[in-house]
């Protein structure tokens, strides 16, 4: 393979979730296409194995693996001080760890473990880790963080109540990431597939209580990992793409998805003092964020 065909050569990728399934995949190509990869999982004999395989495939040591509990931002410090101490840096950080059982919770038994697990895993963590990845990737002068979202996270069913809820506050806090390109180089965008073709869509089919919503899962048609990789790729390449969602659907189609503007043309023109107030605040809120990323590079020692 030539060096055009290694478009990531000299990037180091940071994977959550990546033992397995649609992590691995994304990781397999990333070396595929040059770049070093660091695994963080709770699922460490997968991960050994992968690492082992990938390492394996490029015929040099290009990947790394370490336990990681994303919910843990000491655990999420380490991932990333690995990649620093193994291969000098990240680019790119790619947030894919997630749970989908016991995503239908209304009826269930008035748990509070259960109901904050999924939160913790699917939303909480993955805001820890971007907020750990923005250091880094600031250091580095910028770079990429994809936080594998869902379809879900876009349009509610009751089916799966809290597995929506917690994608949909992943997609709010990439739409909430905008500025920092403009702050420090790093953009932040979200991936939303519908079903994939992976045992997380059996689990959210919850099929173990007789829920009709197994069926509508099981004949539902499934998107391909493949289409994942892609929608992943084109948030790598694109620079253009920053505080985006794409929706990953069958057939291979990506479909962009806009965020809706709460305040329509027609409300805005009666407010003008108060779009001259936005105007203002994107200008300032610049400064005064780069001044808290200089004392948040300070107090974590990076």
């Amino acid at each position: 393979m030539t060096v055009g065909e290694k478009p990531f050569a000299g990037k180091v990728a940071v994977i959550t979730g990546a033992s397995r399934n649609i992590g691995k995949a994304i990781a397999t190509e990333l070396v595929n296409k040059g770049a070093k990869v660091i695994i963080g999982d709770i699922l460490d004999s997968e991960g050994d194995v992968t690492v082992r395989e990938l390492n394996d495939l490029a015929g040099d040591q290009v990947a790394a693996y370490i336990h990681t509990d994303v919910t843990k931002y000491s655990n999420n410090a380490a991932l990333f001080q690995l990649a620093e101490k193994q291969f000098g840096g990240v680019d790119i950080a790619i947030f894919n760890a997630g749970i989908g059982s016991n995503a239908n919770t209304m009826f269930m038994p008035l748990d509070d473990e259960m109901d904050e697990r999924m939160m913790a895993v699917n939303t909480t963590a993955v805001i820890k880790g971007n907020k750990v990845a923005m250091l880094h990737l600031a250091k580095r002068n910028g770079g990429v963080i994809i936080n594998m979202a869902s379809a879900a996270g876009l349009r509610g069913t009751p089916a799966v109540g809290i597995y929506c809820a917690s994608k949909f506050g992943v997609v709010g806090w990439v739409r909430s990431c905008g500025i920092y390109n403009a702050v420090c180089n790093v953009r932040v965008n979200a991936v939303c597939p519908t079903f994939v073709e992976t045992e997380l869509a059996d689990a959210l089919g919850n099929a173990g209580d007789q829920d009709p919503f197994a069926t509508l899962v099981e004949k539902s048609p499934k998107a391909k990992v493949e289409t994942v990789i892609e929608t992943v790729l084109k948030f790598i390449q694109e620079e253009e793409r920053n505080a985006q969602t794409l929706v990953v659907l069958p057939d291979g189609v990506i479909s962009d998805y806009d965020q809706p503007n709460p305040f329509p043309e027609s409300l805005s023109k009666n407010y003008p003092e108060y779009l001259a107030s936005v105007q203002t605040y994107s200008k300032e809120a610049i400064a005064y964020y780069r001044k808290r990323l200089a004392e948040a590079r300070e107090r974590y020692g990076i």
